[in-house]
């Protein structure tokens, strides 16, 4: 039987690199979005979802099970960055920033695992960034995100990972494209790597993966 994974916060970067190398890999692949019209490009189930309603989160998840079962893989690739003076902020943007890279990260775990609990098996990953390990200034929300993503990671895999749950946290330390000079990271190559995890033995499984462009300063 062919394995199944969901992509969450879905579109055409590193959800769209990710979605075509499991296709290819002989998956079975549902991508959620807000705005599912730019989806169309992709040979994926497509569910509109907004991660931060949980009525929406159980949906999508449903709709992955009726149709092939619990998924074996759920991808949280959704973020909301909204930049500024720490005084200049619009508090409504810094919630919404919250909201959607934590809270409804928090959401979608909480609903794959109820899942994967029930059959012993199953794999989470959340897509991070380098400011879930340093604050940038001006950059307040994303980090404040970021963190809180990268702690529910780490509590969830030391949780989950004793019951069968592989939980993986990738920090993505640069911006994503394609460029001749190789100063951005090549959203294939980091799909490739998400496979790669994904294929670990359970005797060695990795919770963190940092990924960063050869030019990128430690």
């Amino acid at each position: 039987m062919s394995k199944t994974a969901l992509i969450v916060g879905a579109g055409s970067g590193l959800s769209g690199s990710l979605a075509r190398l499991l296709r290819k890999e002989g998956m079975q692949v549902a991508l959620a979005a807000r705005n599912v019209d730019k989806l169309r490009q992709f040979d994926a189930m497509k569910l509109a979802c907004d991660a931060t309603d949980r009525g929406q989160v159980e949906a999508a998840l449903a709709a992955v099970e009726t149709q092939w079962g619990v998924p074996d893989l759920v991808v949280y690739n959704a973020s909301f960055r909204t930049r500024g003076a720490l005084v200049e902020l619009d508090p409504d943007d810094v919630k919404r920033s919250i909201e959607v890279t934590a809270y409804g990260a928090f959401l979608v775990a909480q609903a794959a695992a109820k899942r994967m609990l029930a059959q012993g098996s199953g794999a989470i990953f959340f897509t991070g960034a380098s400011a879930s390990v340093k604050g940038y200034a001006n950059s307040a929300p994303f980090a404040m995100g970021k963190f809180a993503l990268r702690g529910l990671a780490q509590s969830m895999a030391r949780e989950l990972a004793p019951k069968g749950i592989h939980v993986a946290h990738f920090v993505i330390d640069g911006a994503i494209g394609r460029d001749e000079s190789e100063s951005r990271l090549d959203p294939d190559e980091i799909a490739r790597t998400y496979l790669n995890v994904f294929r670990q033995q359970r005797s060695a499984w990795s919770w963190e993966v940092e990924l960063r462009p050869w030019v990128e300063r430690f």
